[in-house]
């Protein structure tokens, strides 16, 4: 978990605020809405891992509530620092660990933190990519990414959050593999 927390935190870092109104592999997304997503996804992975539920006061998920109202110069600081929170929380082993909850919905603990893994490594190519930056994924991470999407790649398609798995030639690295596995295409560009 902590170094896809540092793949998220490297990618809005790269991503600063001339470029946050540039389409992104993830066609719902501007850069901006997606880097909302990314670090409302490190608060709410971190409130998973600590067994605290949501604050009843946030009423769309589209903004960070840590960052709303705050100068996009400061966003990449404060989602480092939350994202720091979020590795400390999953580093604890009783995280990973019986029943918690992710935005309000009961899950397994393990099963939260296998797919927040694999949504920081993808977000964080998403954004990368789309802002001109890229990832620094090591093997391991990887192919944990890639069981994590394939652990959900059918719910993902059926909820409509992963797109129909894209072809790539047999010797695609683990982490386009991944990519692939969840509708993405490594080939991307903006």
């Amino acid at each position: 978990m902590s170094q896809a927390v540092d793949v998220a935190v490297g990618a809005i870092r790269g991503a600063g605020p001339a470029r946050l109104d540039v389409p992104t592999p993830c066609a719902e997304f501007t850069a901006r809405k997606l880097l909302h997503h990314l670090a409302f996804g490190l608060l709410l992975a971190q409130l998973s891992a600590e067994r605290r539920g949501t604050d009843p006061s946030w009423t769309s998920y589209d903004i960070a509530p840590y960052l709303d109202g705050v100068p996009e110069e400061q966003w990449a600081e404060l989602a480092a620092a939350q994202g720091a929170a979020t590795a400390r929380a999953w580093a604890d082993p009783a995280a990973w660990e019986g029943e918690t909850t992710f935005g309000g919905s009961p899950m397994p603990a393990a099963a939260v933190g296998s797919m927040m893994t694999s949504e920081f490594v993808l977000h964080g190519w998403d954004l990368a990519t789309a802002t001109g930056g890229t990832v620094d994924v090591s093997e391991g991470l990887a192919a944990t990414a890639l069981e994590g999407v394939q652990a959900i790649a059918q719910m993902g398609r059926d909820g409509g959050w992963f797109g129909a798995e894209v072809a790539l030639p047999a010797d695609a690295s683990t982490l386009d593999r991944a990519l692939a596995a969840s509708g993405r295409d490594p080939r991307w560009t903006a």
